[in-house]
Formats: structure tokens, C-alpha cells, sequence
């Protein structure tokens, strides 16, 4: 279950911290790389928050951890006291928000792009370009393929979705004949 008004708290907090102290860059390391290893060893997450295991086990491990990753003070203080207050299954959910206000900060938006066929380097730089005009931010772009869009694109960064499809458009000229009956 999401716990996203306690994890954007911490977030919150722990972006706020970083801040000050000019660390938010090596925190939102810290914290990707837990997110990371999270995914990709679900022992770690187990350890940390089967409730079977005692709390000094899981502080322990968590100990281990950020003395292995050679984490600051505050930031270690930080994940100790989610483990200590039972919090620690929302890390990835706290790394996620706390990418969210670090890329907000820099100015950076992250969008999509849907074609029919593999964009060539030069269209998605193109298809970068407009789109950063568009918003006013540098855009990050994934790009993913769906044939039955037909052809032409759909961008989408934020709020803002751009429909260039061609089944959008017929789809349109249906409607628009229909309407004419």
C-alpha cells in the first residue's frame, strides 16, 4: 500500500535538510541507490521491514548499509530513524518525491513520447527542442513504440499531452462525418 502523504513528508524533510547543507545532490544518490536496491534484492527490504525480525536486526542492517555506503551523518540519522519508526518500506516512495522536488528545483520536466516506429536521434532531439519551448524547462524524454497509434506522435510532459496521432485524427474525421448524418 502507497503511503504517499508520509513518504513526501520525508521527503520533504529530508530534501529540505540537504538544502541547507548543500548535499540535496549526494542525498538523491543515497537515496536512488536504496530505492535500487530495494527492486533489485527484495532481501534487503525484507530485512529492514519484516516485522518477524527484531528492531535491532533491522537497525543493524541498516547500520551496515550506511556505513557501506559511506553516508553523512544527518543522512544516516535519517534512515536509521525510518527504520526505528517502521517507515523503511516507503524508501522508494521517499527517493521517487525527493527526485520529484530535486528535478523541480533544477528545472527539469520528464516526458514521454509515443510512436509508431523508432524515432531517429535527430526527430527526438527535435521533438526535445519543441517540447522544452513549449514548457520552459529542460525535458528528459523516453521514447516507446505503439503501432497502433497508426503514425505520428503523442507527446506528453506534465499536463501537457500533444496528439499528432493518426487514429487520433481519424477518429476525429469519423466523429466529423457522423455529425454530418
Amino acid at each position: 500500500m502507497k503511503q504517499t502523504i508520509l513518504a513526501k513528508r520525508y521527503a520533504k524533510a529530508i530534501f529540505t535538510v540537504g538544502q541547507e547543507q548543500d548535499k540535496h545532490e549526494a542525498y538523491n544518490e543515497v537515496l536512488q541507490g536504496i530505492a535500487l536496491l530495494y527492486k533489485d534484492t527484495p532481501e534487503v527490504s525484507d530485512a529492514l521491514t519484516n516485522p518477524l525480525y527484531p528492531m535491532d536486526v533491522k537497525e543493524k542492517v541498516m547500520i551496515g548499509m550506511v556505513k557501506s555506503m559511506e553516508v553523512d551523518s544527518v543522512m544516516g540519522n535519517f534512515l536509521n530513524l525510518l527504520v526505528q519508526k517502521k517507515r523503511a518500506e516507503i524508501l522508494p516512495e521517499i527517493a521517487e518525491y525527493y527526485k520529484t522536488m530535486l528535478d523541480e528545483l533544477k528545472n527539469i520536466s520528464h516526458g514521454n513520447v509515443i510512436s509508431a516506429v523508432e524515432l531517429s536521434d535527430e526527430l527526438k532531439k527535435n521533438v526535445q527542442i519543441v517540447l522544452e519551448k513549449l514548457t520552459g524547462k529542460k525535458v528528459e524524454l523516453t521514447t516507446s513504440v505503439d503501432p497502433s497509434i497508426l503514425g505520428g506522435v503523442i507527446a506528453k510532459v506534465g499536463d501537457l499531452v500533444l496528439d499528432g496521432s493518426i487514429k487520433t485524427q481519424l477518429a476525429g474525421l469519423k466523429d466529423s462525418i457522423k455529425g454530418r448524418e
